[in-house]
């Protein structure tokens, strides 16, 4: 596993740094909000995979940890005028404790089961925001103007400053990827994916692992939809709390490669740039069509290729090699 980690780091080191660069290369603030969008939904691919892509829990509902931290860091601001950094911190605490809570009866579910019920888990969190008067409803919250600094999250007209908190939050769930990969807890992980069993025959305790990997990923897609409030300055429960953004997380991941790090990497340079494409140039009639499209690709590409494109990317060395 070590020897793995050594020939995949200078690739992966090389790639994390261009994308960091990529901003810096262009003044057009669309390709800049894409950059955004490309590097946040990247970090929230390698969160989920540590559920899915590692344990082997199909997860339908991380768009309710998302929401949950998209109005824990509005509702700090809006309400008590709470730095958006607390609301971050404690947006992801809650979503940790959520997970936990719901995990313990969830995972006593397996396959489609366990997908059907993450669903159902995600829009059970929409209907109850939609009618909490509390955060008003389906109306949604309009965070207050401040003026720009970093204290208040808020640069006004300028794109790089929010590129680069969400390329640091990306750096975090991509190194918690790699820790938990590479760790104890990572082999356990993939034990009980393999065969759940035999996992237990060893003494691992599926349940308490699968919860711990829930509860980490939720805390950093959680990160995710506190920056992604701040960014844009309104949410509403249909925008955050959206079955299209789980199923976007679960579609770039799958394609790009499920269980890899580079898998959300490589979907979310393919998926982004497409969905804002078609948003941009179609408007509302182009509504859904960027995951029709990406459905395609997706049948597609694992028809042939199982493990995504990483799978086309690392068949070809391994067959010159059995070749040669």
């Amino acid at each position: 596993m070590n020897s793995g980690w050594k020939i995949q780091r200078g690739p992966l080191i090389a790639a994390a740094a261009v994308m960091g660069l990529l901003p810096l290369l262009t003044s057009n603030v669309n390709l800049q909000h894409i950059l955004i969008l490309l590097v946040m939904y990247a970090g929230l691919g390698e969160a989920w995979n540590i559920v899915t892509g590692l344990a082997g829990q199909t997860s339908f509902g991380h768009s309710a940890f998302f929401g949950i931290g998209a109005y824990a860091a509005a509702v700090a601001y809006w309400k008590y005028g709470a730095s958006p950094w607390i609301g971050m911190a404690v947006g992801s605490l809650i979503a940790a404790a959520v997970a936990a809570a719901i995990s313990y009866p969830v995972f006593r579910l397996e396959g489609k089961y366990f997908s059907i019920a993450t669903l159902a888990f995600g829009e059970i969190v929409l209907q109850i925001f939609k009618s909490w008067d509390y955060v008003d409803g389906a109306t949604g919250i309009i965070i207050p103007v401040a003026p720009a600094s970093l204290l208040n999250f808020q640069f006004h007209g300028l794109k790089i400053p929010y590129f680069y908190i969400a390329y640091a939050i990306f750096l975090v769930s991509l190194v918690t990827f790699l820790a938990v990969e590479r760790s104890r807890f990572g082999l356990y992980l993939k034990a009980i994916k393999n065969n759940q069993d035999a996992a237990m025959s060893l003494g691992i305790n599926p349940a308490k692992y699968k919860l711990m990997s829930m509860v980490v990923s939720a805390a950093i897609t959680a990160l995710f939809g506190s920056f992604y409030a701040q960014y844009i300055l309104y949410i509403d429960p249909f925008m955050v709390f959206s079955l299209d953004l789980s199923l976007k997380i679960v579609l770039l991941t799958v394609l790009g490669g499920l269980g890899s790090v580079w898998g959300p990497i490589l979907g979310s340079a393919l998926l982004i740039p497409l969905s804002e494409y078609t948003r941009i140039s179609m408007g509302g009639t182009g509504k859904g069509i960027d995951l029709m499209v990406f459905g395609l690709l997706i049948m597609l590409v694992t028809s042939f290729r199982p493990k995504g494109i990483v799978g086309m990317l690392t068949a070809r060395p391994r067959a010159a090699k059995g070749g040669a």
